[in-house]
């Protein structure tokens, strides 16, 4: 019978512990949005390719004469 007291008395100190705090809702936090503002710059290094590509191409041509 002492067993069976003892056994009942540490369940129940396991069992209070075990929903102390009690219940609280989990919380949410909101969802971050991350806006990108367009740069105006952004015609500039096509342009500087264009040009690079025409300087190379007008420098491209030979000085040797075909016999």
């Amino acid at each position: 019978m002492k067993k069976i007291a003892v056994s009942a008395i540490v369940a129940t100190f396991v069992a209070t512990s075990a929903f102390a705090g009690g219940y609280s809702e989990p919380v949410i936090e909101a969802e971050t949005v991350f806006v990108e503002e367009p740069t105006s710059g952004g015609w500039l290094v096509p342009l500087a390719l264009i040009a690079l590509f025409a300087v190379a191409a007008a420098n491209s041509g030979s000085d040797t004469a075909v016999e």
